[in-house]
């Protein structure tokens, strides 16, 4: 394995209080120096004058699809993708067909990411069987096969002693618990996001209460299991509201958000673009900007993608029918450079934290650092470069980017896995 020396690049690793210029030697996988004028006789160098050299990105909710829809994504088309949009380590959604709900499904699952992944592929088993909310999986099975977090993701487990008991397995086991906070009874096959913008287009809505009301419902219930919780993608400011709160009684709570949630609004929706289309829906304008201040305060720990490929024949179609979801693994880092920092609102570190070192941290893996002797896993970024999303350089499977022919700032340059060079943006992926 050849040595790569990055040199110059402003190096940003919060996990360190690393913040400056500086030189990078990366030796048999690892980061094996960091100092001024270093040199190296044999491997490559990397000029990284005026780049941000940082932990490459851990997006702790991202839907694969493989097995059961490869039509959608794959593991390989995913994971290049991910290295792409400067993602090193993905946490891999078990709503799968089938479930990520066995050890046997688990098994199959590893064999795939060993044989195709390009990135580092965990693991997360569903919660209930069949992820139908009945019955609990066997939880500890899954721990043993390799499983880090455990999700019905994509649906809520709407019965509480369900969810109570799974909290206690996760507990004893050491497991997250990420929950798909939404009340279907309340949600009532909305489409959009429940006000102005579902009356105007005569869509169905999607009220707040729908999200809030079950996130603090599965708040209550881990606080009585004393279990760990993670609550995704939250997009409402009463769900702002209440996890705050608990976070200061003390919870053990984390959450994150997705770039949609703090980038764009229900008025995003007025063209009738399904690509606007995600569950939990774009919210009011009241909403994007408490989703900000949650980032900015610390009350949101992770920016993840939520990224969820679907074929055009299942988007392209009329609003009430098309699916839920948009792709974000190629988009994840330059939205958040876009929206948080362009506007002045966050600072590399903060925003470093965000989409690398807080996820690693929650789901207890060694990544989102730049320490010496850790795994070298890390991006080169063009901070100011600016282009424009268009669906013939996507390289997902799937082309359904709320984020088409946007201009967005921040480009990924190099993504380092393992100490090897597996994106370079001047060769094509």
């Amino acid at each position: 394995m050849k040595k790569i020396l990055i040199k110059n690049g402003r190096l940003v690793d919060p996990a360190n209080n690393l913040d400056k210029i500086d030189d990078v030697l990366i030796e048999d996988g690892k980061i094996a120096k960091i100092g001024s004028s270093l040199s190296i006789s044999d491997g490559q160098i990397i000029e990284a004058s005026g780049k941000i050299v940082m932990p490459g990105l851990v997006d702790m909710h991202v839907h694969l699809r493989e097995p059961g829809r490869e039509d959608k994504e794959t593991i390989f088309s995913g994971t290049r993708a991910a290295i792409k949009g400067g993602v090193t380590s993905v946490l891999a959604m078990p709503n799968t067909n089938p479930a990520m709900d066995s050890v046997e499904n688990i098994k199959s699952l590893k064999y795939a990411i060993k044989k195709d992944a390009l990135c580092n592929v965990f693991m997360s088993g569903a919660i209930t069987k069949g992820r139908l909310g009945k019955e609990l999986t066997e939880i500890a099975s899954l721990k043993n096969e390799g499983v880090i977090a455990i999700s019905d993701d994509g649906s809520s487990v709407d019965d509480g002693a369900i969810l109570l008991n799974a909290f206690k397995e996760a507990g004893k086991n050491n497991l997250l618990t990420i929950c798909h906070s939404e009340d279907k009874t309340l949600s009532a096959k909305g489409v959009v996001n429940l006000g102005f913008t579902s009356t105007r287009l005569g869509l169905r809505g999607i009220s707040n209460e729908s999200e809030y009301k079950r996130v603090e419902r599965d708040i209550k219930l881990a606080e009585s299991a004393d279990s760990a919780i993670h609550i995704a993608h939250v997009s409402t400011k009463e769900s702002v509201d209440l996890i705050a709160r608990a976070k200061k009684k003390g919870v053990r709570l984390t959450c994150e958000t997705a770039p949609h949630y703090f980038s764009l609004t229900e008025n995003d929706v007025l063209g009738y673009d399904t690509n606007k289309k995600m569950n939990p829906p774009l919210r009011s304008k009241n909403d994007c900007e408490a989703i900000k201040d949650a980032l900015l305060s610390g009350v949101i720990d992770v920016i993840a993608s939520d990224h969820a490929p679907h074929t055009e024949n299942e988007k392209e179609i009329e609003f009430d029918r098309a699916e839920f979801g948009v792709i974000g693994l190629e988009t994840i880092l330059s939205v958040s450079i876009t929206e948080l920092l362009k506007e002045g609102l966050f600072d590399w570190p903060q925003l470093v934290k965000k989409l690398s070192l807080n996820p690693a941290r929650i789901l207890g893996i060694n990544k989102g650092n730049l320490a010496i002797k850790s795994d070298a896993d890390l991006i080169v970024v063009a901070p100011l470069e600016e282009w424009v999303v268009e669906k013939k350089n996507i390289v997902s499977k799937s082309k359904n980017c709320a984020f088409l022919n946007k201009k967005l700032r921040g480009v990924v340059e190099y993504t380092i896995l393992h100490g090897q060079i597996v994106f370079n943006r001047k060769q094509k992926v």
